[in-house]
C-alpha cells in the first residue's frame, strides 16, 4: 500500500463530510425560508381577518346608534331615523352594509300596523308579504335606508317566515346582543340579475314602557315584549371587496364559511384556495366564522427554498467533483511516477543485461572460433567460416535492436540463431513447427530468450562441442504457442537448482512481455525447457 493511501482516504472522508454540511445547511435554510414566508403570509391573513372584524365592529356600532334613537324617540321610526342615516353616511364610513333596516313586530293575522308604518314612511300601499305563514307572530320590514330601487324590494318582507332569519331573530331576542344570521338569499336579490349570497345581522328592541300607541309588541314565554328589530343585510361580494380594496388582487385565493367544519355554509369565495391556505377565524355578531385564505407565491413559498436547496446541492457537488479531479491528478502523477520507477527498473535490468550479454558475445565469439577451428581444413576456409557467421550473428542483433520489421517469424529467429551456432543446412531444414507471427515486443523477447538458451548451449550444453544433441520444436496447443528445447547426452546432468541472471532475465520477459510461463526440468544428463505464451491470432 502506498503512504498516500491512509492521507488520500481521510481526505475524502473529510470532502464527504464537508459536502454533507452544506446540504444539510441548505436543507435547513430551504426550510428556514419556507416556515418564514409561511409565517409572514400567515401574518398577512391574521391582519386581513382584523380588518374583517373591525369593520364588522363597525358595522355592529352603527347598528347600536341606531336602536339607541329608535328606543329614545318613539317617533323616530321613520323621519328621524331616515334623516340619522342621511347624516351619518354608514355607506361612506363603513361601506360593506346593504343598508340599515327595522323590521317590526305584528300578529300574524293582523298585518295592517306594519302596512301603515310603510305607508307612512314611502307614501305607498305595501303589502306585508309572504300573506300566510306558520307563525303567530310576524316581523315585516318597515324602513330600508339608503334608499334605493333594489332595496325597496324588501319592503314588506316577513323576516320572521324564513327558518335562516327566524334563528338568529330570536337568538338576538333571548340574549339581547346583537345575532348573525347563516348564508341566505336577500330579498333585494329579486331586483338584481348578478345575484350574490348574503347574511343579516339583527339587534333587538325591546317593548317601552309605556308601550307606544303606535307600535305592536310580541310575546314569547321566557323572553322581554319586543316591539323590533334593527337589521342590517349584507352582500358577501360586495362586503369583502369593500373591506379589503385593492389588497384583494393581492390574494389568490379567499373563502368565507358561516360557522366551521365540513357543513359550514359557503357565503363567498375568490380565485382558487390552495393547499397551503391559512385559516382565520371571524367573529359575526354572536358567531364564528371561518375564512380560508392563500396567496399562492408559488416562488416565494417553494422556489426560493428549492433554488437554495438546488444552490447547496450544486456546492456539494463541486466539492466532490474537484476533490475527484484532484484525486485524478494525483493517480496521474502517482502513475507517471510508478511509470517512471518502472522504466527506471527495466534500465537497470538492461544495463545488467547487456553486461551480461557483452561477457556471454564475447564467450560465444570465443566458442564460435574454437568451433570453426575445428569445422576448418585451414586458415582461409575458418576465415570464411568465422566472417559469415559473424555477420550472421550482427544481423540478428541488429534486427533485434532497431525493430525493422513489423512482425518476425518465430521460425526464422530460431534459425538464425542454429545457424550462427553452428548448426548444418541439412539440420536446420528439419525443423518444421507452424509459421507463428510476432509482433515487435514479443519478437525481442522470444530472440533473446532463444539466444540466451543458445548461449548457455555453447557454452555448456549440446552445442558446446563437447557431446549431447539437440531438438527444437514448437506447436499450437489450446489457443497457447508451446516452443520446446530438449537437450540429451550431455556429459552431466545440469544443475538447475538456482537460476543465474540470464535464466532470470529470460523469464522475466516471457512472464512479463509475453504473459506465459517458462518451465524447465534436468533429468539422466538432459535438459529441457518449455516456453509457453499465448497466440495472438497470427498464426498459420
Amino acid at each position: 500500500m502506498r503512504p498516500s493511501t491512509w492521507a488520500d482516504r481521510l481526505l475524502a472522508l473529510l470532502v464527504r463530510f464537508v459536502g454533507l454540511v452544506i446540504l444539510l445547511a441548505t436543507l435547513v435554510a430551504a426550510a428556514a425560508s419556507f416556515l418564514y414566508n409561511q409565517s409572514e403570509e400567515g401574518d398577512q391573513a391574521a391582519r386581513v381577518a382584523m380588518q374583517v372584524n373591525m369593520r364588522l365592529r363597525d358595522h355592529v356600532a352603527v347598528l347600536e346608534g341606531v336602536r339607541a334613537l329608535y328606543q329614545s324617540d318613539p317617533s323616530s321610526s321613520g323621519p328621524g331615523i331616515r334623516a340619522y342615516l342621511s347624516s351619518l353616511q354608514p355607506q361612506v364610513r363603513t361601506p360593506g352594509m346593504e343598508g340599515i333596516g327595522i323590521a317590526a313586530a305584528f300578529p300574524a293575522a293582523a298585518p295592517e300596523l306594519p302596512e301603515a308604518q310603510l305607508r307612512q314612511n314611502y307614501g305607498q300601499d305595501i303589502r306585508v308579504w309572504p300573506a300566510a305563514t306558520d307563525q303567530k307572530i310576524g316581523f315585516a320590514v318597515t324602513l330600508v335606508e339608503p334608499y334605493t330601487p333594489r332595496r325597496h324590494v324588501a319592503l314588506g318582507f316577513d323576516m320572521y317566515s324564513d327558518p335562516t332569519r327566524r334563528a338568529a331573530m330570536r337568538r338576538a331576542w333571548q340574549t339581547g346582543q346583537p345575532a348573525a344570521s347563516g348564508v341566505v338569499s336577500l330579498a333585494q336579490e329579486k331586483a338584481t340579475t348578478h345575484k350574490q349570497k348574503g347574511f343579516l345581522i339583527y339587534i333587538p328592541v325591546y317593548a317601552r314602557r309605556p308601550a307606544s300607541p303606535l307600535t305592536n309588541v310580541a310575546t314569547r314565554p321566557g323572553t322581554r315584549p319586543i316591539e323590533a328589530f334593527i337589521y342590517a343585510p349584507f352582500r358577501g361580494q360586495d362586503m369583502m371587496k369593500a373591506v379589503l380594496g385593492e389588497q384583494i388582487n393581492g390574494i389568490d385565493g379567499l373563502e368565507v364559511y358561516a360557522g366551521d367544519g365540513p357543513k359550514a355554509q359557503l357565503l363567498y369565495r375568490h380565485g382558487q384556495v390552495g393547499w397551503d391556505a391559512h385559516e382565520q377565524k371571524l367573529r359575526v355578531a354572536d358567531r364564528e366564522w371561518t375564512m380560508r385564505i392563500s396567496y399562492g407565491r408559488f416562488f416565494e413559498r417553494l422556489g426560493r427554498p428549492f433554488a437554495i436547496f438546488l444552490f447547496g446541492l450544486a456546492l456539494a457537488i463541486l466539492a466532490t467533483q474537484l476533490h475527484r479531479v484532484q484525486q485524478r491528478r494525483v493517480g496521474v502523477a502517482q502513475a507517471l511516477a510508478a511509470e517512471q520507477a518502472r522504466h527506471a527498473e527495466d534500465r537497470e535490468l538492461m544495463i545488467g543485461e547487456m553486461a551480461h550479454r557483452m561477457k556471454n558475445a564475447f564467450a560465444r565469439i570465443g566458442a564460435l572460433a574454437r568451433i570453426t577451428l575445428r569445422e576448418s581444413e585451414n586458415l582461409q576456409d575458418f576465415e570464411k567460416r568465422f566472417d559469415g557467421r559473424m555477420r550472421a550473428l550482427s544481423d540478428a542483433k541488429q534486427m533485434l535492436v532497431t525493430g525493422a520489421v513489423d512482425t518476425v517469424e518465430l521460425g526464422k529467429i530460431v534459425h538464425r540463431e542454429l545457424e550462427i551456432a553452428g548448426w548444418s543446412g541439412e539440420r536446420l531444414a528439419a525443423l518444421d513447427g507452424p509459421v507463428v507471427r510476432l509482433e515487435d515486443e514479443s519478437a525481442q523477447a522470444i530472440s533473446l530468450a532463444v539466444h540466451e538458451l543458445v548461449t548457455n548451449s555453447i557454452k555448456y550444453g549440446a552445442l558446446s562441442g563437447r557431446g549431447g544433441d539437440l531438438a527444437v520444436g514448437w506447436r499450437i496447443d489450446a489457443g497457447d504457442v508451446e516452443f520446446r528445447w530438449t537437450e540429451t547426452g550431455l556429459a552431466a546432468t545440469p544443475d538447475i537448482g538456482t537460476e543465474s541472471f540470464g535464466t532470470q532475465f529470460i523469464r522475466s520477459l516471457i512472464e512479463r512481455q509475453l504473459k506465459g510461463s517458462w518451465e524447465r526440468s534436468a533429468v539422466d544428463n538432459g535438459l529441457a525447457i518449455v516456453i509457453r505464451w499465448p497466440d495472438d491470432g497470427s498464426t498459420t
